[in-house]
């Protein structure tokens, strides 16, 4: 599983121009789903969704967790994650999960994260999406499970 974690002073995502997600400073993840993902892997990456140092501490270090900070996680399914683009001019999505065992394992990592923090805003599964941001850094990190 695949998180491509920005660190947001805000960010949106919008549906046929109706706001279906927002948070303030916090965690904007965009999440794909490659074929051979599981259970496990999905709560891999909310551990390090959550516990990833990424915010400045009184130090100016970035040594805080998005618990520590008490901020935002929006989480956005993105299958173009899972490309193979080392070849050619066109992106091959053959890693890519099927689209209904993608779609399992995002809402499993939702829930999973609704359960444990606040707040937490979402995309739509197969929805074309407008995703507005400020990226706070910019900070921009790429994680697997």
């Amino acid at each position: 599983m695949i998180g491509l974690l920005q660190r947001v002073r805000w960010a949106q995502v919008e549906v046929e121009g109706e706001l279906i997600g927002a948070i303030g400073q916090g965690l904007l993840v965009l999440v794909g789903v490659v074929k051979g993902d599981d259970e496990a892997r999905t709560h891999r990456l909310l551990e390090r969704l959550l516990s990833y140092r990424v915010f400045a501490d009184e130090r100016g270090r970035m040594n805080r967790s998005l618990v520590e900070v008490a901020g935002g996680l929006l989480l956005v399914p993105q299958f173009t994650l899972a490309a193979e683009t080392k070849k050619g001019t066109r992106a091959s999505f053959t890693s890519a999960a099927a689209p209904e065992e993608a779609e399992r394992l995002f809402h499993l990592l939702l829930d999973q994260a609704r359960a444990r923090h606040q707040p937490v805003a979402s995309g739509h599964f197969g929805a074309d999406m407008q995703v507005s941001l400020t990226n706070d850094g910019p900070v921009t990190f790429w994680l697997e499970s």
